[in-house]
This record gives C-alpha cells, structure tokens and sequence, in this order.
C-alpha cells in the first residue's frame, strides 16, 4: 500500500452481509475492479449480488479453513476489511471464541499466504469493557478490560492481529466502533426502535450514563481512510461520533427522528432503578461463566454503564470526521426501515 490515496484495485470483505458490511460493499462496489465477499447464509448473497457486477458472493464460513482458500484464492494484492464476528450467540459463550478467535487466525494466515496489501480489522469497545467513572473516555492508551465472552474473543483476536504485524506478515490496522446506527440494521434495531416509539424500551437508572456511537456511514469512511494513510499500520483507533451522548438524550433523539418521519410516538418512558442493571450484569457473568449465552439479560446489564471513547487519534492520523449527526442518521435508518415495510 505505500501511500495516502492509493487503493487496492480488489477488496475482500467478510461479514459482508452483517449491518456494517452491507453499508461498505455499497461504497466500495463503484470503485473496485473486483469486491469479493464472504457471506455466512446463502439467502444474504442475492441482495449483495445486485449491487454492481464488481460485486462476487461467496458463501461459506469464515470458521472453515477451506472457506478461506476460497476466499483468497487468486486475489493478488487486495484489501481486506474483516467485518465478520458474532456479537449475541445463539446460546452458547463457545461460538464467540470459534468465529472472533478462530476465524480471525485462519483468515491472517490466508492473507499472509495471498501477500495481500493490508488487512483492516473492525473490533469492539468491549475489549475496554465500562469506563472507570462517568465522565472517562478511552483512548488507545487506555488499559483492556474486556467485558465477559465477548471482549476477552475481540480482544484474544486483535492481539492476533497484532502479532501478525509486529512479525511482518501483514500491514494491519484495527478499528474499534461501539454501538452502530444506520441503515441495512438487523432485526434487534429495528425492535430498539418499535420499543422506544411505542414507550416500552426501559432507561436504565437517570439516564446520564453515556454512550458512543457510530453511524454506519462514518465507520465506512474511517475504514477507507485507513487502507491507504501511512500512519496506520500497526495501529488501532478508536471510531465513533464525535461525541458521546448521554442515554436519556439517544432515547429523545430516537423518538425526534421517528416523529420527523411521520410516525406517531409516545412520550412514555419506562424507567427501572440502577440496582436492576448491576442485578442482570451479575446474571449474564453467571450465565456466561456456565457457557450460556441471554441476549436480553447481556443488554440489560450493559444499559446502566457508561461506554465512551475519544476519536482524536483517528482525526489527527486518518483525518477522519463523522459524517451525520445523531438524529440525521436515525432517521436514515428510520427511513431505511420504513421503505421495506418494517412494523415500527
């Protein structure tokens, strides 16, 4: 890669057919001779195939070592934004380790074989777990502490990464997005939405903790900037808003975005005492210490803290800035939704 500017002519993304994915196939499709994809469910390749004839599907999963052969298989030296992961399991804390850990290492050594030009890959701020008090932000400076199956699988696979570069296997940068919002959103955003309208999502204690988030679009523009920029190699960096907003300002913000698109919304807010947050947090380490996996009791838990992190560094190497405000992007979300027939 060499240069700010200068962008592999072929890119390979996995989890192509995730929420994050779907947004960067789309950007990357009209400027690349070829965006190979790797989609873990065969109904996802349809509506990827569709969006330009530069566009190639593969179905397979990224756990499969024959899957990556496949994935490589003459690419030459292309791009690769590794986008897959698994967030809530289907029950069981084991699928974490398999596709974060496992899936991660077979792909590195993929790429490493392929000579591949760099290798982007999108991690979590669970690596951080919860900021120490209210008004912290992390930074990349800031110390791991990875919050339960899922932080100690994304952090296990950034070190990984890590590793690769620091031996000079590949030119690597990693990426850390907190919560998403944007378009392409699955199922358990699109309920967050129909629950804030019709006043049934709970605001966990006063609602002042805080949250980054990041609109998908400008995750998308943080992930080509740092394909090219010579200062990423080696790198992570945090990516997100440019501010962290507080829970009860994301709940208000939701419900002004879905009004302005001519919903009717509630003004109901459900609240429930803080104790109840640190109760479910306590279950859902229980639960997960068993090997099980409740994806309502993880959320629950997760509400009461405060999850905030500082963009500098990505401004100051990347020249990354956000590209929507809060409310802009919930309503292109919104509007996603609502024009494929979504029930809100």
């Amino acid at each position: 890669m060499g240069s700010d500017g200068d962008r592999a002519a072929t890119a390979i993304v996995t989890g192509a057919g995730g929420w994050l994915g779907q947004n960067l196939v789309r950007a990357l499709a009209p400027e690349r001779r070829a965006v190979r994809c790797l989609v873990a469910r065969a109904e996802d390749a349809p509506l990827l195939e569709l969006v330009g004839p530069s566009v190639e599907v593969l179905v397979g999963d990224v756990r499969d070592p024959s899957t990556a052969d496949r994935l490589f298989a003459g690419a030459g030296p292309a791009t690769v934004f590794h986008a897959a992961g698994v967030i809530h399991p289907d029950g069981r804390t084991r699928t974490f380790f398999d596709v974060n850990v496992g899936g991660t290492q077979y792909l590195l050594d993929r790429a490493r074989r392929a000579q591949v030009g760099r290798f982007l890959h999108v991690s979590s701020n669970s690596v951080f777990g919860a900021n120490p008090t209210a008004d912290h932000r992390f930074t990349e400076d800031s110390p791991f502490n990875p919050y339960l199956g899922y932080g100690e699988s994304k952090l296990e696979a950034e070190e990984l990464v890590r590793q690769s570069h620091d031996r000079g296997d590949l030119e690597t940068v990693i990426l850390r997005p907190p919560w998403f919002y944007g378009p392409h959103q699955p199922d358990r955003q699109t309920q967050f939405f129909a629950a804030v309208r019709k006043g049934r999502f709970p605001m966990v204690g006063d609602g002042r903790q805080r949250r980054s988030m990041a609109y998908t679009a400008s995750l998308v523009s943080a992930l080509l900037l740092a394909e090219t920029a010579d200062a990423a190699p080696g790198q992570a960096y945090w990516i997100a808003d440019a501010e962290p907003y507080e829970l009860r300002h994301i709940l208000d913000s939701v419900r002004t975005a879905l009004a302005a698109e001519g919903l009717q919304v509630t003004s109901r807010q459900p609240r429930i005492p803080a104790v109840a947050g640190a109760v479910a947090a306590r279950a859902d380490a229980l639960l997960q210490g068993a090997g099980r996996y409740v994806q309502p009791v993880h959320v629950l838990g997760e509400l009461r803290d405060t999850i905030a992190c500082d963009i500098s560094k990505a401004r100051r190497d990347l020249g990354y800035e956000p590209v929507a405000t809060l409310v802009e992007g919930m309503r292109t979300s919104i509007r996603w939704c609502l024009e494929r027939g979504a029930r809100l």
